[in-house]
């Protein structure tokens, strides 16, 4: 995983990704990243970003070697890559293709861009205002995804299953009216025709609540065609051909379990076995096991408790979301706290929900995550963000500031006494990288020796006695 340093140097690496390659001046870089009040040596501090992203992004490259990545682009900077290779960019490229295609194309497409989604985009920079707008320009390309790979989904005759996640969607969007034709279509071509009508006089209502609208004339039409039973609402044939095959194979969710108490376990695997589509394919009881299990059967979605021993939820979260292709993760917690709320979102899970949760809601949980969805309110998120915005995380103790999250997961190891091999093992990370990791982490907090760090950790609070 590379190390792209603090968060102010990390927002100068957004800031030229959202830039989609186009030059981005000194200057609206010095004003975006620090909005009204820029510091003296602003111009020297973006410099020194943008040499040491060069060096994590191109550790090969000779040191007058002119760089490739991040280039020179004057008046200011650039960065220049394989749009394959961002996220943010295949994803969007997906998204904006042509929809014309045949349906196994569309959702196989859809599916492979909501793969690509980690969570909120550009959460850690909600206080920035060109981070806020790329947000919702991408969250909104988001919701189009689903509903284009839900409309594949029809179109491939799939209706009942598509049923739980434009559940999810439409409750998590009220005010999309696509969504809900989505859902009442499906419904009606489920065999469901009071359910299909049910839906639509819920968005009715929603509609004249929230904005004193009646449904638009795409909604009426489609509440006329279902009280009269009109042929062209009737589904298609199943898809029988290989891509279709492939498409409908995807309904079934492959989930992992990571708790370490049994009756949770317990709990959840009755829940899962009592839910059509969803397949359990392992349980692990702490993070370290967890790390493993994901690794070795590839799920598509992991219930992972935020508070587990040898390695917590969180920590294992991360390593997990670190590789190539993870799997949507779901944090659990008996208490939901605001700290253990915001932890999480910046940890880039899929959601966030109570043990004590109704089996149902767990249920929608799980499908809203799978489709990409957002599992907390987006309000709630906001106020997260807005109450912990220059405060720094509100779980790292003062004498820590700066470290990133994987620099705490370390410190923590460190300071329960874990040799490198061991923390190698916890962390499934090879041996020399942590030794590289815990000198860069004393070297940044000057102290000589791993007996100060762990000192420093216990006096800071980040472990207590006993722990």
């Amino acid at each position: 995983m590379l190390d792209l340093g603090g968060q102010r140097q990390q927002a100068v690496l957004a800031r030229l990704l959202v830039a989609h390659g186009r030059a981005v001046p000194m200057s609206v870089l010095i004003d975006e990243l620090w909005p009204g009040d820029p510091p003296a040596q602003a111009l020297s501090t973006i410099q020194g970003y943008v040499s040491r992203l060069r060096r994590a992004l191109e550790p090969d490259r000779a040191p007058r070697e002119e760089a490739e990545v991040l280039i020179s682009a004057p008046p200011g900077y650039a960065l220049r890559t394989d749009p394959g290779s961002v996220d943010s960019w295949l994803f969007e490229s997906l998204v904006r293709a042509e929809q014309g295609d045949d349906a196994a194309t569309v959702f196989e497409r859809m599916d492979k861009a909501l793969s690509l989604w980690r969570g909120p985009a550009l959460a850690e920079f909600a206080d920035l205002q060109w981070a806020s707008a790329e947000a919702m320009r991408l969250d909104e390309l988001r919701l189009m995804a689903i509903e284009h790979r839900s409309d594949a989904a029809l179109r491939l005759g799939r209706a009942a299953a598509a049923i739980p996640d434009l559940e999810a969607h439409a409750s998590a969007h009220p005010l999309r009216e696509e969504a809900w034709r989505l859902l009442a279509l499906a419904l009606y071509r489920a065999g469901r025709q009071g359910d299909a009508l049910g839906a639509l006089r819920r968005a009715r209502t929603l509609l004249r609540e929230e904005l004193g609208l009646d449904l638009g004339t795409t909604l009426q039409r489609l509440e006329r065609d279902i009280l009269a039973q009109a042929a062209h609402l009737d589904a298609p044939a199943p898809d029988s051909s290989p891509s279709g095959a492939r498409a409908l194979e995807t309904s079934t969710l492959r989930v992992v379990i990571a708790d370490d108490q049994a009756l949770v376990r317990t709990g959840l695997r009755v829940i899962m076995e009592s839910e059509p589509g969803l397949e359990l394919v392992g349980e692990a009881v702490d993070g370290e096991q967890a790390i493993a299990l994901i690794r070795r059967t590839q799920p598509d979605l992991v219930l992972m408790d935020i508070s587990m021993p040898r390695l917590d939820g969180l920590a294992a979260a991360r390593r997990v979301l670190a590789d190539a292709a993870p799997p949507k993760v779901i944090m659990m917690t008996t208490f939901g706290t605001d700290d253990n709320l915001y932890a999480a979102l910046r940890a880039g899970v899929s959601g966030f929900v109570l043990k004590t949760s109704a089996p149902e809601q767990l249920i929608a949980a799980i499908r809203a995550a799978a489709a990409g969805d957002a599992l907390i309110d987006p309000a709630v998120t906001t106020r997260l963000i807005a109450t912990f915005a220059g405060q720094g995380d509100p779980a790292v103790p003062h004498g820590l500031k700066g470290l990133s999250d994987s620099d705490l997961d370390l410190v923590k190891l460190v300071a329960r006494g874990l040799t490198n091999e061991q923390v190698a093992g916890t962390l499934a990370v090879p041996e020399d990288a942590v030794a590289t990791a815990i000198a860069s982490v004393l070297d940044r907090l000057g102290l000589f020796d791993r007996a100060q760090l762990v000192i420093l950790a216990y006096e800071s609070g980040l472990i207590s006695p006993g722990a």
